[in-house]
């Protein structure tokens, strides 16, 4: 009984459809607007750039460290 509560309760937390992603759009949109929209989704990308170089260790740094490396 537990494991089919539970299944549901996971089926219900997916990912959003088509439609809910067009929803959550247009609310951004509307919260932000549209000029502040490209400087936001630029933002994001360099959180998520700085966040790999984070994960996989700075390659600029490794340079630096290494004073064989040209």
């Amino acid at each position: 009984m537990e494991h089919s509560i539970l299944k549901n309760v996971v089926l219900m937390i997916s990912m959003p459809g088509p439609m809910e992603l067009v929803l959550i759009f247009l609310l951004v949109l509307l919260l932000f607007g549209a000029k502040r929209l490209p400087e936001i989704v630029r933002g994001m990308g360099e959180a998520i750039r700085e966040f790999r170089k984070s994960i996989t260790g700075d390659k600029d740094n490794k340079k630096d460290s290494d004073p064989d490396a040209p």
